[in-house]
């Protein structure tokens, strides 16, 4: 009995420092899908919460994990940990039945499970803290407990520090479909072979005597007897899911509504995207430094163009009051959040590869951009 309490209290553990931490290097991650929960539970009046819950939620789950680890007040957060779980396992089954957003969130981008899986995931870590919280009491800590508060105090600070370097740049660890390196036209293809979706078609007929509309298959549907049996309806069902590329749903529409995202993602020279998915909540503090590099790309003949899913009269005004010498084009909200964690934030294409990401704080001079990426 000894190793399992030690084994659930290490799994335990280390599931939660890793829970928290990759939400805490992606503080604007954990609140967008703060913000998707909201909206499909009708909750739309906290969405003012989104962001201090979803940095909140991450310490606390970093900061049991790392006791639960450590061994350390475990007399405190075996009761934080099985409360915790007591909450997340309902709200999760509760999810996994009515799948109102199709992704939990619980690990991020690092790890994306389904609901189901989620809850199984849940009923596991259940157990576990029910096993640490049953015999807390005879668990001794494994460091002095002066020691204990002092190495405590060092992990919050510096996880506080890593969570706002995050939310002042961008996160040094990127998950996400869009981080340097990856080439877009690969990333939204579909390999040669992969799964694809199958359906299995339910068809309803009318039985033309008794009124009653009964359900077939496409092996036994009645549809060369018209004289008894009339089509009503049918439905196809998803029995297997297809291969969905990394990148999808990636559009770049112009104002006349049509997608040219050819004419930027195979372009052989530099493709400067300034990534700005609301322009009503676009910070402005640099936009001098993104003026004067946009005018150095443009007189270098360099596409500079930025991606919004405003409305084109709010992308006028906007151009109209910094002074934008850029093209608007729209874009999915949700694809240009993933895209990167800024609002602006700049991203870099080279032949379809992005080759880098800046947060609006980190806008590179035309100086620096050259020097760094070897331009003469």
């Amino acid at each position: 009995m000894n190793f399992i309490k030690h084994l659930a209290r290490i799994i335990f553990g280390i599931t939660f420092i890793f829970s928290g931490f990759v939400k805490g290097i992606d503080p604007f991650g954990s609140a967008y899908k703060f913000t998707d929960y909201f909206n499909a539970m009708g909750l739309e009046w906290l969405l003012w919460a989104a962001f201090p819950l979803g940095v909140l939620m991450a310490f606390a789950e970093f900061a049991i994990g790392v006791a639960f680890l450590f061994n350390w007040f475990l007399k405190l957060f075996s009761w934080l940990g099985l409360l915790f779980m007591a909450f997340f396992l309902p709200l999760t089954l509760w999810i996994a039945l009515k799948n109102p957003v199709t992704d939990c969130g619980c690990f991020g981008d690092a790890l994306v499970i389904t609901n189901w899986e989620t809850f199984y995931k849940n009923i596991i870590l259940i157990i576990f803290a029910l096993i640490v919280f049953k015999y807390r009491k005879t668990e001794k800590s494994t460091t002095l407990k002066k020691y204990s508060f002092l190495l405590s105090t060092i992990t919050a600070i510096v996880y506080i520090a890593i969570v706002f370097q995050s939310y002042n740049h961008l996160p040094f660890l990127d998950f996400r479909p869009y981080k340097v390196g990856v080439n877009i036209p690969d990333a939204m293809s579909t390999p040669e072979g992969s799964p694809k979706e199958i359906y299995e078609n339910i068809f309803y007929y009318k039985n033309n005597k008794t009124g009653d509309v009964e359900k077939f298959t496409e092996e036994n549907y009645p549809w060369k007897d018209t004289v008894n049996w009339s089509y009503d309806n049918m439905e196809s069902i998803l029995i297997q899911e297809g291969y969905e590329p990394p990148i999808h749903n990636f559009t770049i529409d112009s104002p006349d509504g049509e997608n040219i995202i050819d004419f930027f993602i195979y372009d052989e020279n530099y493709v400067f995207m300034l990534i700005a998915y609301d322009l009503q909540k676009t910070k402005v503090k640099s936009q001098d430094k993104i003026n004067e590099l946009a005018n150095w790309a443009i007189e270098k003949e360099l596409s500079f163009i930025c991606l919004t899913a405003s409305v084109q009269e709010e992308s006028m005004a906007f151009a109209d009051e910094n002074g934008a010498p850029y093209e608007f084009f729209n874009c999915d909200e949700i694809t240009l959040k993933t895209m990167i964690r800024s609002n602006p934030g700049l991203l870099v294409l080279k032949d379809g590869n992005i080759v880098g990401k800046w947060h609006y704080n980190d806008i590179p001079t035309p100086e620096q951009f050259q020097k760094e990426f070897d331009i003469q």
